[in-house]
């Protein structure tokens, strides 16, 4: 797969506007200024190519991007962003749930964003009550170990892992840096797995 051959396609919505085919669907979720686009920018090896903004909840739509031609990597709207209004919120809400329900049988794997140098917060652990829910494979990628001190890192890695309750035989968690390129290989190698290259 050749991840930084990748085009924004449009922003969704509505439910008409979800990809209408059977390509497979790479998810991104996570938390408002937890670094999610910057993490797909990482992947991508494009500057600012999925939106950054220094003010957090600007991903209000679900974005759309088609990689090597032949998969949608699909970044959701932040969650847990106080000044989002709650009509706002809602409708988040509703979307990403339009979202799984239609597209369910395409997803690959959704990987949450978190950001390594914190304790996971409750929409964290909600999130990935609602991901299960679903029956979709996860990776958690712990954003911003740049941040860390190694100490701080050895602890902070199995400490995500146990707050989030992540299953050995299921889930995976990649340490990561979107600035630095930290891991960025070995995030794109689970990612391969997870489409089946």
């Amino acid at each position: 797969m050749n991840i930084t051959k990748a085009e924004f396609v449009r922003s969704a919505v509505k439910k008409k506007d979800f990809p209408n085919d059977t390509a497979k669907r790479i998810v991104f979720a996570g938390k408002s200024n937890v670094g999610k686009s910057s993490t797909m920018n990482s992947l991508f090896n494009r500057k600012n190519f999925a939106r950054v903004s220094s003010v957090p909840g600007k991903t209000i739509n679900v974005n759309l991007f088609k990689v090597d031609g032949k998969y949608w990597f699909i970044d959701l709207p932040g969650y847990g962003y106080s000044k989002t209004s709650q009509a706002e919120k809602e409708r988040f809400s509703a979307l990403i749930e339009e979202f799984f329900q239609q597209d369910l049988e395409h997803i690959s794997r959704l990987y949450l964003i978190v950001d390594s140098r914190h304790k996971p917060t409750q929409l964290d652990k909600d999130m990935v009550t609602w991901v299960r829910s679903f029956g979709v494979p996860m990776t958690v990628v712990a954003n911003k170990v740049d941040k860390l001190k190694k100490k701080e890192l050895e602890e902070n890695i199995p400490m995500i892992w146990n707050e989030l309750g992540l299953i050995e035989e299921e889930d995976h968690i990649i340490p990561f840096s979107a600035d630095k390129g930290t891991n960025r290989l070995e995030l794109i190698k689970d990612i391969e797995n997870a489409l089946g290259e």
